[in-house]
């Protein structure tokens, strides 16, 4: 009787000893209530998502902020946009190829300004009518043309034919593709903005804040009111509208929308000459300009 007894009283105690931690498993009386019906799921990390969601955390700067280089479509429109304005110089602008060096983000040195123009002579003087005749783009450098630019030899590509069979031939332009009527490659000023890194992402209004030291961007149609108020009623809201437009020729299409990054000649089967100006770089939105003859026959944009 007693070697039954003791085994029983020990699996007795050992049970009440559980007990305490069974009855912490329970729920108190105050337990959470049942989700609400519809209710399918609940976050788990509420203070993160709200912190992503909130516009104003650093969290989500990184999103909001511009690329780091120049990108494909802001060259673009920097090209539609800038090249070609209108504007009134507010400085003195030296002649010649070196034409003056600005960096980016530091103060405009006068001095050196004024020592540029008195060796190489003022091409532009203050209050002139300018115009932006063309943009390069470098790696860390933008060139800007004013009046036809201070660099009058120009590059080869520009002069290069396709002739019959795809056999390239020399061929020399006479139209002033450069500048306004009147203006031609070499008399006018190079404004070289230097940046100390790979030039960042611009909009036409940002590049024009830059170039302010230089050039009024307010007053600009007082350099071309007189030219195209001659324009046919059409040619006029095409221009105002940024936009090329078949029927122009080659300076309505530059007051339009700027001078082209690349051009490319040929001639068609059947002998003809034809032009495309090329706004832009596949596969990012790019606009096909072709002329035959002095006027534009086709406007072409891809993507759509």
């Amino acid at each position: 009787m007693l070697n039954w007894f003791i085994p029983t009283i020990a699996i007795f105690l050992l049970a009440a000893a559980d007990v305490p931690g069974v009855e912490h498993l329970h729920s108190p009386d105050h337990s959470i209530p049942a989700f609400p019906a519809g209710a399918e799921s609940i976050s788990v990390l509420p203070s993160v998502v709200s912190s992503i969601d909130d516009p104003q955390t650093p969290s989500s700067q990184p999103a909001q902020q511009k690329k780091a280089t120049l990108q494909d479509q802001s060259k673009l429109d920097l090209v539609r946009y800038v090249s070609g304005e209108f504007a009134k110089a507010t400085k003195p602008l030296p002649a010649g190829k070196e034409g003056f060096l600005v960096y980016v983000g530091k103060p405009v040195s006068t001095e050196l300004l004024d020592r540029a123009v008195a060796t190489h002579g003022a091409a532009i003087n203050s209050g002139d009518n300018v115009q932006i005749t063309k943009l390069d783009f470098h790696e860390h450098t933008i060139a800007v043309d004013i009046n036809g630019g201070g660099r009058g030899k120009k590059n080869w590509k520009d002069h290069v034919q396709i002739g019959m069979g795809g056999i390239p031939t020399m061929s020399t332009s006479q139209t002033p593709e450069n500048g306004p009527p009147g203006v031609r490659p070499g008399t006018g000023s190079t404004i070289y903005l230097e940046f100390t890194k790979p030039v960042p992402d611009l909009t036409p209004d940002e590049l024009k804040q830059i170039l302010a030291p230089f050039l009024d961007f307010s007053r600009q149609r007082s350099a071309s009111v007189h030219w195209t108020d001659s324009l046919p009623p059409e040619m006029r809201k095409a221009i105002q509208d940024r936009r090329p437009a078949v029927g122009m020729d080659r300076e309505e299409v530059i007051a339009a929308i700027g001078k082209p990054e690349h051009k490319v000649r040929e001639r068609d089967a059947e002998g003809n000459e034809i032009e495309d100006w090329i706004y832009g770089q596949p596969p990012s939105k790019t606009v096909f300009v072709r002329f035959q003859g002095d006027r534009v026959t086709s406007v072409r944009q891809f993507p759509q």
